[in-house]
């Protein structure tokens, strides 16, 4: 028997409710469109500019993600949870010092992808803030990926330039990582409370299916492994290959708008960078001053996000370290500052989202900003 058709007043609430959710997608393909018409290049750039290989990761990550969800265990793991944390504050804590760490190890994006399910069914277990323990966990593993030369896209750039051991790297990064980590744990304590979770009454054990749960774990290890060997073009045809066959219900649910919005994004804003008005303004400026390279590369990730950042200015300074605590703090600030924002708000899919973002990062960049300088500055 066949679904009733949409009616008219239907098809039109469907297609508001997709103007709302895709707007980032719109507003993003549009500047690349209209860069495109006022500045016409060659289609190598292009093809630069849409960053294949992180896309490609991206869709291993998606596909694979949704694999652990639709088995059952994430639920099973925030069940868990609910039944040994007694109240808010702890929760919290433990979900930013978690996403943190894992940020060190897996890169921040991959970290968001394991943390923002595992709230998004907490939240379904006991009432909870979810989104604004989204937003912290976003900015945890902007602050945790900041220690690691592998930690995230603008660290693994300026290590590789910086021409440092790891070990020297990561001690570099030391004095960025643990003001930005003890500041948002002050920000963890003053935003949520030590109330007792109130959990839902009833919880019914979620339906588990083993077999994909261990596909899907295997899946994310072997994804975790090749995107560190830079080999995202296998995880991605890896990850299709795998789930396609039979398990087509998990690629359905995979959300490609989050893919396309970030293509458009690429699009856009490596364009925006690269025209001429942009690199006359930055060849006027004086790259050898501390405050020009810390200052702007805060600017230029608000602008165009910490990673095309990271690429626009490299060449312009040696001061490697200096640059790479610049954009990592300016991970926090506009949610367009570190795709792992973008990322996590998607995930989570709340209304009013970026609002309730930019009332955390703001006030988060603002304090963090003039500290770590002033840190930066007393210790050499």
């Amino acid at each position: 028997m066949t679904a009733p058709a949409a009616t008219g007043g239907e098809r039109r609430l469907r297609l508001r409710a997709w103007l709302r959710r895709e707007r980032l997608l719109l507003l993003f393909a549009a500047l690349a469109l209209a860069l495109a018409l006022i500045d016409p290049r060659p289609l190598a750039d292009y093809r630069r500019w849409l960053d294949l290989p992180t896309l490609a990761g991206l869709i291993a990550l998606l596909v694979v993600i949704e694999g652990v969800r639709a088995s059952g265990y994430v639920q099973m793991l925030a069940q868990r949870l609910v039944l040994r944390v007694h109240d808010l504050r702890t929760l919290a804590l433990l979900l930013a010092l978690t996403a943190a760490l894992l940020s060190m190890l897996l890169t921040n994006d991959v970290s968001l992808f394991l943390i923002v399910p595992l709230t998004l069914a907490l939240s379904l277990q006991a009432e909870l803030p979810r989104l604004r323990l989204v937003i912290v966990e976003a900015l945890a593993v902007n602050a945790g990926s900041t220690l690691s030369p592998i930690g995230n896209p603008q660290n693994l750039i300026l290590w590789q330039r910086s021409g440092l051991s790891m070990p020297a790297f990561m001690l570099a990064m030391l004095p960025a990582f643990a003001l930005l980590t003890l500041l948002l744990l002050a920000f963890v304590w003053w935003l949520f409370p030590a109330r007792p979770l109130q959990r839902l009454q009833a919880p019914r054990s979620p339906a588990r299916r083993p077999w994909l749960g261990t596909l899907a774990l295997a899946m994310l290890a072997l994804t975790v492994l090749l995107l560190e060997h830079h080999r995202s073009g296998l995880a991605a045809l890896l990850a299709l290959a795998v789930f396609a066959p039979g398990f087509r219900g998990v690629l359905a649910r995979v959300d490609w708008g989050l893919l396309a919005t970030f293509a458009a994004m690429f699009l856009a804003l490596g364009h925006a960078a690269q025209l001429p008005l942009v690199q006359a303004t930055l060849g006027h400026l004086d790259w050898s001053a501390d405050a020009t390279v810390y200052f702007g590369g805060i600017a230029a990730s608000q602008l165009i996000s910490n990673v095309p950042a990271t690429v626009l200015l490299a060449p312009y300074t040696a001061h490697t370290i200096l640059l790479a605590s610049a954009v990592n703090v300016a991970g926090s600030g506009l949610a367009i500052g570190s795709l792992a924002n973008l990322i996590a708000l998607r995930i989570d899919g709340s209304r009013g989202a970026l609002g309730a973002f930019h009332r955390i990062s703001i006030p988060y960049l603002l304090l963090a900003m003039p500290l770590l300088y002033a840190l930066l500055r007393l210790l050499h």
